[in-house]
């Protein structure tokens, strides 16, 4: 299995930067998670749109889906539209990004797959689970395994006791962390830092961490520092073109 970051700013690219989006490889099929403002023109360098097998969104914020837009574009409107792409998300959390598009335009582009937590579900070679986890619109944890290996994903969470769960024995952990070691009081349900990120990891006996949704043209190592105080496994931060093989 091999994950490559497309890009991993929180709220919006930084110059020369993406927001959050991941391509999971495993025995010849894709799966991009969070196909985030500015991931397309990375994932096209060196995927095409149409070897996409399946995406999986984790909340309906437009730095983790915007780009689904221009993907299904870019599917729909070339030469040999392949069928329709299986798109895994909370009820509801792309009704306003598919909005943008008439909806004649998009028509067999997309199959819209409802993640439901407690219901686990197959995507190609992988087993899908899903945890509701809080932020300030429904937010799925995701856990993908495949091959034996697995990586768990938190999306954007406050804190919440299900991240252990859904990281346990994980392979590797992408977890959010917005900030460092601590979350303005208006969003301290909702957003999660790099220490608490460590935390999790620590807990949940994850062999890899890697930090992501870190808040633009901030530097990495505030973030590294706080995670490392109580975890002590292989550490890095999301940066475009970063790919872990497991």
């Amino acid at each position: 299995m091999r994950l490559t970051v497309l890009g991993g700013c929180g709220a919006w690219p930084a110059a020369g930067q993406a927001c959050s989006g991941y391509l999971v490889e495993y025995d010849g099929f894709r799966v991009l998670i969070d196909p985030g403002y500015a991931t397309l023109p990375r994932l096209l360098a060196s995927t095409a749109a149409e070897e996409v097998d399946a995406v999986l969104v984790s909340h309906g914020h437009p730095d983790h889906c915007a780009d689904l837009n221009p993907l299904l574009r870019a599917r729909v409107l070339g030469a040999a539209p392949p069928p329709a792409l299986p798109v895994y998300a909370p009820p509801g959390a792309l009704d306003a990004v598919l909005a943008l598009d008439r909806p004649a335009m998009l028509a067999g582009g997309v199959e819209l797959l409802e993640l439901t937590p407690g219901r686990p579900c197959e995507v190609g070679p992988f087993r899908l689970d899903a945890w509701s986890l809080p932020h300030h619109v429904p937010n799925a944890g995701l856990r993908l395994t495949g091959g034996g290996r697995v990586i768990a994903y938190t999306g954007d969470t406050g804190p919440a006791d299900e991240l252990v769960d859904l990281a346990r024995d994980a392979d590797l952990l992408l977890a959010e962390a917005t900030y460092p070691e601590w979350v303005p009081e208006e969003d301290a349900r909702h957003l999660s830092t790099a220490a608490d990120a460590g935390r999790t990891a620590s807990s949940a006996g994850a062999a890899r961490l890697l930090l992501t949704h870190l808040w633009p043209d901030t530097p990495h190592e505030p973030a590294l520092d706080a995670a490392t105080r109580s975890y002590t496994g292989h550490l890095a931060v999301a940066t475009a073109g970063h790919t872990v093989h497991l």
